[in-house]
């Protein structure tokens, strides 16, 4: 793309993005990125940068971690305008990684149905927060009363819509690692305050489940490689480091997204290359590797899968799962 392309490329993102995934989660980011789609001062700066670096929650995270202020709009297209250099390096230098414990939940609900004992491989794993499933305390609110499982130090909530059930075992997992662009260490001040600077304004009890997450992750941390998990034979390597007499389970939660398409193809048919279980929640529009097809339009939420089959639907946060 040229400066012009990539320019409307950054307007069309900041306007969905206020139009479909802001609203009903923090009003500050909606505000900002209405602003945004209508500045062109701001989007000539966002235009340097390639498309997964100008992502809005990325563009928005990196502004407040350089001191932007959390007020309305005008104050920080100033501070933006002001720190336009900062903002570009910033985020040319960093990726989304949303790391949300909350995920465990659909998570669960998906290793419920793997014979154990488990090998847990994430890919993306950013500080690891959803690579100890296990660690956490749940609780199951539906239809048929509150289920609750663990007594882990942070409590991971989700609602259950629909004729579905809560899991009723922990997995036992035997090993567990991960792989990132860029790792982050839970104990770490400087990737702690990044992770956790990752939360939208406004989402209070989701601070509070990430800091603690860190907390959980950092006292006992499951190891990550760094590597692009798509290219040669990365996964590979690390997948043959499992026990052998454990079931090699691969997650990618929310992570394909983020990942350049051609990169995208090649990391599914390197995971389904391997002997291993797969799960993943993604947007049902985002590959077609469902099995049986899904309708983008009338599904409501992500896709949880397993093997590429559909198992439930859920909230893209993990607040959520409900039956197909």
């Amino acid at each position: 793309m040229d400066l012009a392309q990539q320019k409307d490329d950054a307007r069309s993102r900041f306007e969905r993005f206020a139009r479909e995934e802001a609203p009903g989660r923090s009003a500050v980011y909606a505000d900002w990125a209405e602003g945004v789609a209508g500045d062109d001062a701001i989007l000539d700066i966002l235009a340097q940068l390639d498309s997964p670096h100008r992502q809005p929650p990325l563009v928005f995270a990196v502004s407040r971690m350089l001191g932007a202020p959390v007020g309305p709009y005008d104050e920080w297209a100033a501070f933006a305008r002001e720190h336009a250099d900062r903002l570009v390096a910033e985020c040319a230098a960093r990726t989304t990684q949303t790391n949300e414990p909350q995920r465990s939940a659909p998570l669960l609900f998906a290793l419920e149905r793997v014979r154990g004992p488990i090998a847990l491989l994430e890919i993306g794993a950013s500080a690891g927060l959803c690579l100890v499933p296990d660690r956490y305390a749940y609780r199951f609110d539906g239809e048929g009363g509150t289920a609750e499982l663990g007594d882990g130090p942070v409590l991971i909530e989700a609602e259950l819509r629909g004729e579905i059930s809560a899991p009723k075992r922990m997995p036992e997992i035997v090993w567990r690692a991960g792989i990132d662009i860029e790792p982050r260490d839970a104990a770490d001040p400087d990737d702690r305050a990044w992770i956790s600077g990752l939360v939208w304004p406004e989402e209070d009890a989701r601070q509070e489940r990430v800091d603690r997450a860190l907390d959980v992750v950092a006292a006992d941390p499951p190891r990550i490689v760094r590597g692009d998990a798509s290219a040669g034979t990365v996964l590979a390597d690390l997948a043959a480091e499992a026990p052998q007499d454990a079931t090699l389970v691969i997650t990618t939660p929310g992570v394909l997204p983020h990942i350049p398409r051609e990169a995208r193809t090649r990391l599914i048919e390197a995971i389904r290359a391997l002997p291993a279980r797969w799960i993943t929640m993604d947007a049902p529009g985002l590959h077609d590797e469902w099995d049986p097809p899904v309708d983008a339009e009338t599904w409501d939420g992500f896709v949880l899968a397993m093997d590429g089959r559909p198992v439930a639907a859920a909230d893209p946060l993990g607040a959520w799962i409900a039956d197909i």
